[in-house]
């Protein structure tokens, strides 16, 4: 089994997107697919039409075991199973802060489903705290949207300087553009400068288009409701470029 967090340090970027369209695509061809829904807004239960709850909120999450699977939901979609976020996600930094091991607990409550998927994915919110060193230590690789802005560009660096910091593996990091909008002079400019200064940028960008704003009005993703899209397309060449990285 693989582990896929989809993370960032700044928020709005693209992530729970990405998520759920990377999701549905690696469960169309073929793989044993998880989403494990760790942000309290819990965004990507909710494009799949699923209520966010968990079976004994963040502290049933935390003991694992029967919980977890308890909590666990099929969705619509063959081969593609999500695990809920609960609003009582917000406190599992402090949860976890608070136990033995406290930067490894994710991968403890993970461990016993990996028999059961071929791929985990995370949905992540945009923190940097102890949750954030439990996604780094249970990912295989993590995933990072970039919007060609000076900002994002100053948290990624940020991300890679805390990594370096801990001794996380930076090969395991792969990013990419996201909302990019090619009519922007600035977008073209940042994108062409950040691509040669940041090492694991993937070829593939995803585009700053309505397609992906009505996610939340299809409550589905790009690739089954808009399957000729460029969206959908550009997903599928995320998908493409990604999975050789991350299944090999």
């Amino acid at each position: 089994m693989k582990t896929l967090a989809i993370y960032s340090n700044k928020g709005g970027v693209g992530k729970t997107a990405t998520t759920v369209n990377l999701a549905y695509l690696a469960a169309q061809s073929g793989l044993s697919t998880l989403i494990c829904d760790l942000d309290p807004q819990s965004s990507a239960t909710y494009y799949f039409r699923i209520k966010p709850k968990l079976k004994a909120g963040h502290k049933g999450f935390i003991k694992g075991g029967k919980p977890i699977r308890s909590s666990i939901k099929g969705t619509d979609y063959d081969h593609l199973d999500l695990l809920p976020a609960d609003f009582t996600h917000r406190n599992l930094d402090i949860t976890f802060d608070r136990l033995k091991h406290s930067n490894k607990r994710l991968d403890r409550i993970i461990a016993p489903l990996k028999d059961d998927y071929d791929l985990i994915i995370f949905d992540c919110p945009p923190t940097i705290n102890i949750l954030a060193e439990n996604i780094f230590n249970v990912a295989d690789n993590l995933l990072v949207p970039l919007i060609p802005t000076v900002l994002s560009q100053r948290t990624h660096q940020q991300l890679i300087a805390f990594l370096k910091q801990k001794r996380y593996k930076l090969k395991r990091v792969n990013s990419f553009f996201s909302m990019v909008d090619r009519r922007k002079k600035m977008h073209l400019e940042l994108m062409q400068t950040m691509s040669k200064e940041l090492k694991g940028m993937l070829q593939t960008s995803i585009p700053y288009l309505s397609d992906v704003e009505k996610m939340g009005i299809a409550r589905e993703p790009v690739p089954a409701f808009a399957p000729n899209s460029i969206s959908a397309k550009a997903y599928q060449a995320l998908w493409d470029e990604l999975k050789p990285k991350i299944m090999s």
